[in-house]
């Protein structure tokens, strides 16, 4: 029923209902998902996905890496598609939402040249146009480290790219620019805000057999309206230091970029995938810089890959206390926590069993250690500061 929908959908919104026959060739169909449990070790602090609101501290849940997804993909001709793809997940709230994930109309210009105009995929890291399908996965998530400096995912807007081949390698150059649209939770004051953002981004990918290397750079224009956040800055302003208010607030739209290199490999059953990405502020604000990478490898034994990865995060502030404000405790206090410098390590063990066709089993274990302020993990209890986490995982991420 729910494909019979979304393929309805798909039709109706494109005035093609003409074509609504499920049985069409020119229509497919397809889908995934993982079904997975989680549990850290702890309760006094909360390991969560990016832009993810419940996670796990201490409890079973299924909310950390479980989805859905559905994508529906209808081809008027040789050249004129229109793809949309749905996906219920946890994110910002308690409970599992769905969202339009994708949704936009491709031309093919030529064999070179694509355009796609509608909500289409954010080309920020190595894996971003399959981050949410565990199957296309070797690890059971993107490491934190990284995919948490740049929670932004899709983009309403159009982009062009350009495909061409020289001799065993192919070259691809991706251009985007629209607005990004959502909700942000910021873990401070447990706030969720809608947002959006004008962003523009550009990537350059090289394939040559099991190899690949891409390169993304993203810029934008970013607000978050945090109530708490803004109640410091005001009490900053009204303290006398009006400048240092306005560069460390981000109620009005600040300037931001994020750079990614990623290298990919399988061959001879070796894996290794790796990206570093830095985030910097263009103009001043609270949210940090940051520098962010990590490194998996891992040998495939028949249908059995098990798996390592380190990863790291550390972060900056991009504005400085004036020296003035340390003669009011209280704001200096509280300023000094939130811009302090942060940082976090990992390291995870995995394993994954395609044991099936369509189906693979993923067991995986992670050991985070937080830095200064416990970096990406949230919910922090005074007996949880600098406290190592553990979390256990296992589930089954499928296609169909």
């Amino acid at each position: 029923m729910k494909l019979t929908l979304l393929a309805a959908a798909l039709l109706g919104t494109l005035g093609a209902a003409h074509a609504a026959d499920l049985g069409s060739e020119n229509l497919s169909i397809t889908g995934f998902g993982t079904l997975a449990a989680a549990k850290s070790n702890t309760e006094d602090a909360r390991y969560t996905r990016s832009n993810q609101r419940e996670g796990t501290a201490g409890t079973t849940t299924i909310g950390l890496d479980s989805n859905l997804g559905l994508q529906a993909t209808y081809k008027f001709s040789d050249k004129l598609s229109a793809t949309t793809q749905i996906l219920s997940r946890k994110s910002t709230g308690d409970s599992f939402t769905t969202e339009l994930a994708w949704a936009f109309v491709k031309y093919q210009v030529n064999d070179d040249i694509a355009v796609r105009v509608g909500r289409v995929v954010m080309p920020t890291f190595l894996i971003s146009d399959y981050q949410n399908v565990g199957y296309a996965n070797t690890m059971m998530r993107p490491p934190t480290e990284l995919y948490g400096s740049n929670f932004l995912e899709n983009i309403d807007g159009a982009d062009i790219s350009w495909q061409h081949s020289v001799g065993e390698t192919t070259f691809t150059v991706q251009a985007v620019g629209g607005v990004v649209r959502g909700k942000a939770y910021t873990a401070q004051d447990k706030s969720v805000e809608r947002f959006q953002s004008p962003h523009a981004a550009i990537a350059f990918t090289a394939e040559r057999g099991p190899v690949q290397l891409r390169v993304a750079h993203v810029r934008g224009k970013l607000t978050i309206d945090a109530k708490d956040l803004n109640k410091l800055s005001d009490a900053v302003a009204h303290a006398g230091f009006e400048q240092f208010a306005s560069d460390f607030s981000m109620r009005e739209k600040k300037v931001i970029s994020f750079t990614s290199v990623g290298l990919m490999a399988d061959w001879n059953n070796m894996v290794v995938q790796s990206e570093y990405g830095i985030r910097r502020g263009v103009d001043k604000m609270f949210l940090a810089d940051a520098d962010a990478w990590y490194l998996m490898a891992g040998y495939r034994f028949g249908t059995v890959l098990p798996y390592y990865s380190h990863g790291s995060f550390k972060s900056k502030p991009s504005v400085s206390i004036p020296a003035g404000l340390a003669g009011i405790p209280p704001l200096y206090g509280a300023m000094s926590s939130i811009l302090a410098p942060t940082g976090q390590k990992s390291d995870t063990l995995g394993v994954r069993w395609d044991f099936a066709k369509s189906a693979a089993l993923k067991v995986q274990v992670d050991r985070i250690k937080p830095g200064v302020k416990n970096a990406l993990l949230s919910d922090v209890t005074p007996a949880g500061v600098g406290k190592k986490v553990t979390v256990l995982a296992a589930g089954v991420d499928f296609v169909f």
